[in-house]
């Protein structure tokens, strides 16, 4: 359990996340800047120092406040999006090794999202209500069976990753519904850091829809749809990270 801060020191890990999420900001502008010109070396490396910071503002968040398994959770999580986040930018620098890149994306992305449903279960209060898994679970079947089954409807084209995009997508849908459903059973009031996961965890399925687009459909790979794809995203690993701050 996160030890109670006094008043004075827990200001402190609020002000060094609002500074890790400026400088986020900045080192975004800059990568976006380089971004929506080529995929290059130097875009793939300036992608990296956008998740290093989402990681720092985890540290900052966790700072003066105790390292608890609930923050220890999401600290894994963001790593395993760094991980992803260095694969997906590979797969445009290295095209012969694409599907290796592609499929250690998804990987990371996917094992991140376990890491940060164990957040859950490890950080409700009081105590962690199993029910709260079968409508996640129903959450999560109707995205898999949507993806499987709607490509056409969604003018996407899957190939070879169609079932690996299943998997994930109903991961995904999964740790956004139960983080929700488990503040909504234990109750919100207690579990604001939830609620605030959840408020992540939409953002980024809104990050991935838009990455569907990029990756499966045609003509959606503007610059329009790579900056609103990777804000949000950035933003959901920001307010993931932020979870921490409202844990107590």
């Amino acid at each position: 359990m996160l030890t109670t801060a006094n008043p004075s020191t827990s200001v402190v890990p609020t002000v060094l996340y609002i500074i890790t999420l400026c400088l986020g900001a900045v080192a975004l502008f800059l990568f976006l800047k380089m971004r929506v010109k080529a995929h290059t070396a130097k875009a793939a490396v300036a992608k990296s120092w956008v998740s290093v910071f989402f990681i720092l503002s985890w540290l900052a968040a966790s700072y003066a406040m105790g390292l608890s398994a609930f923050a220890a959770f999401i600290g894994g999580g963001l790593l395993f999006g760094l991980l992803g986040d260095i694969w997906l930018d590979l797969k445009f620098c290295y095209e012969p090794d694409n599907d290796f890149y592609t499929k250690m994306g998804f990987l990371s992305f996917g094992v991140g999202h376990v890491f940060y449903c164990a957040a859950v279960i490890s950080g409700t209060v009081e105590k962690f209500k199993p029910i709260a898994i079968l409508p996640a679970c129903g959450v999560a079947l109707v995205a898999a069976l949507v993806v499987y089954f709607g490509e056409k409807a969604m003018k996407l084209v899957y190939g070879k990753y169609k079932m690996i995009s299943t998997v994930y997508g109903g991961v995904l849908f999964f740790m956004a519904a139960f983080a929700f459903f488990s503040a909504l059973f234990a109750g919100f009031s207690q579990n604001t850091h939830l609620v605030v996961m959840a408020i992540g965890g939409a953002l980024f399925i809104i990050s991935d829809l838009i990455l569907s687009g990029t990756y499966f459909g045609e003509g959606k790979n503007r610059p329009v749809d790579v900056v609103t794809n990777h804000v949000s995203y950035y933003i959901a690993q920001f307010v993931i990270a932020a979870s921490v701050l409202f844990f107590k």
